[in-house]
């Protein structure tokens, strides 16, 4: 937008992103500001796959005299945090689906105290009801083998989360190189190595991906068996999920088709839910009254009644939905250099490509410090931030990027392509690029997003996952309305999710309506770093 526009007095927009707004604090608020919390407040670093506890733990105040004060970040981010200190002071304890990569980082151990396992939610494989019937699966038990050569065989495709985004996906990744390689012991990186070929047939047949496990079961209810709706998606239907037991069953009356469940006989990976004190932490008499009712009989009901998750004490036995036959464990990683390397071999090698498009806002609001931002929000992508999220997150081999700039009218769009070896070159460019990059003029939204559609619609498709970044610092001033580009979507020959970004004085409104158009989400960096956000995006991409 022009400066002049700039200092016009912003609309108010109230409530939230309805697909997805980042960063998340729930239960009480954030973990930032101990000072301010009493000896009953618990102060957790969570992963959002807990979020749907929330109304559960909003009665912990009264039941186990606890409050909780839940702030989300993911798998990685939040080791990163624990293991680094950072985490020290700032909250009493975590609450991720596993500790298991955590575990691996040196020193972590040290970070942590008691841990107490919650509930057990295994990683399978979800179909709908006619393919898996068509695949036999239904009456018949498989193997991971069996549907590894199902799916490099295209008999049917699946979506996955991202492993280095979510667990759910780290999971499974594990679980299937795991069984691949008929590992009886931990997995270590030759073995990797060797199954990497089979691995990259298996995952030729996933044509949706997600940063979280919610997320993935949302784009995937929106999708129809024709693959016409939402996501970040390869071309086609999607058959299929893997993601936790619980996720697929809470699928249940969502779907036109519904799915069976396909648990492999030689074994799964699953989350068991360690609610875990931190070593920093003073409030262990208010973490043990709420580790302790959580396993109480009639809370572990309530969590498997409204959760789907399977309960943890012996007392509660599951309920019929869940089967009778035992969860076989396969093994993990006991090195962290070998889980490093899984998850590195599956985003530059295994998974398909991705093709993504990055629209970005250079108008005259955008000088000074918010400029600044977005030149280290693109250096992190090439690989400045040496955090092991940010080194996940870093434009992948492989990977096409176009950098579209605009202002009062789209730039013209500049197209990379990083190499599968030897990538420091492009990435270079990349970062050489964004550094040069300048702020003047208004703010065409509209126009330059749907040049980026047009630069997608004149290229030939080729499956990989393509989406679309938009960050902008303002409201459209220039050219075409959201209602014009709303009309041109809905005929456009070539669609993709667009993920948002808040920055500034964004329009929220009309920016949650673009997410929502294009089977996008919205991510919030008003408030946090434009950095944080480009790289919580990369687990959708």
């Amino acid at each position: 937008m022009s400066d002049r526009t700039g200092r016009l007095v912003r609309r108010a927009v109230a409530g939230a992103a309805a697909l997805l707004l980042l960063p998340v604090a729930a239960c009480g608020g954030s973990g930032d500001q101990p000072g301010r919390d009493g000896p009953e407040v618990l102060r957790v670093l969570a992963g959002s796959e807990v979020k749907d506890l929330e109304p559960l733990l909003a009665r912990a105040a009264g039941a186990a005299h606890v409050t909780v004060k839940l702030t989300y970040a993911g798998t990685l981010d939040g080791a990163d945090e624990v293991a680094s200190g950072a985490a020290d002071g700032r909250y009493d304890a975590t609450w991720f689906s596993s500790n298991r990569y955590l575990s691996l980082i040196d020193g972590a151990s040290a970070k942590l105290s008691t841990q107490t396992k919650v509930m057990i939610s295994p990683v399978v494989l979800g179909l709908r009801r006619a393919k898996a019937h068509e695949l036999g699966w239904d009456t018949h038990p498989v193997t991971w083998a069996d549907i590894a050569t199902a799916a490099g065989q295209h008999r049917f495709t699946f979506g996955m989360t991202n492993p280095a985004s979510s667990n759910s996906g780290f999971s499974a990744l594990v679980g299937v190189t795991a069984a691949l390689s008929d590992a009886g012991e931990a997995l270590d990186r030759a073995q990797i190595d060797a199954v990497t070929p089979r691995l990259t047939r298996f995952f030729s047949a996933q044509t949706l991906t997600a940063g979280s496990s919610g997320w993935l079961a949302d784009a995937f209810a929106r999708r129809g068996a024709d693959g016409s709706t939402g996501g970040s998606t390869a071309a086609g239907q999607v058959d299929g999920l893997i993601n936790y037991e619980s996720v697929l069953l809470g699928l249940a009356g969502t779907l036109k088709e519904p799915l069976t469940l396909v648990y492999p006989r030689d074994g799964v990976v699953t989350a068991d839910y360690p609610l875990t004190l931190l070593a920093s932490s003073p409030r262990k008499e208010a973490y043990d009254r709420l580790a302790s009712w959580l396993r109480t009989p009639d809370v572990q009901r309530e969590i498997m009644t409204t959760t789907n998750r399977r309960p943890i004490v012996p007392e509660v036995r599951p309920d019929a939905r869940f089967g009778a036959a035992p969860l076989l464990e396969l093994p993990f990683p006991n090195r962290r250099d070998a889980a490093d390397a899984l998850i590195s071999a599956y985003l530059n090698q295994v998974r398909r490509p991705s093709r993504t498009l990055f629209v970005l806002d250079t108008s005259g609001s955008m000088r000074g410090e918010r400029i600044d931002a977005l030149k280290q929000a693109l250096a992190a992508l090439t690989g400045a931030d040496a955090s092991v999220s940010g080194q996940f997150s870093r434009f992948r081999d492989r990977e096409t990027v176009t950098l579209l700039p605009f202002s009062s009218a789209p730039g013209d769009p500049r197209t990379f392509t990083v190499p599968e070896r030897d990538s420091a070159a492009v990435l270079g460019q990349i970062r050489a690029y964004g550094e040069g990059l300048g702020a003047n003029g208004g703010t065409a939204i509209y126009d330059s997003l749907r040049r980026a559609y047009d630069t997608l619609a004149g290229e030939r498709p080729t499956g990989d996952f393509t989406s679309i970044v938009l960050m902008t610092d303002g409201e459209n001033t220039d050219g075409s309305t959201y209602d014009d580009f709303a009309a041109y979507y809905r005929t456009a020959s070539r669609t993709a999710p667009a993920f948002v970004v808040l920055f500034g004085d964004s329009d929220t409104g009309e920016m949650r309506r673009v997410a929502e158009l294009t089977g996008g989400a919205v991510f919030d960096a008003r408030t946090g770093s434009l950095a944080s956000a480009f790289k919580e995006i990369r687990g959708y991409q």
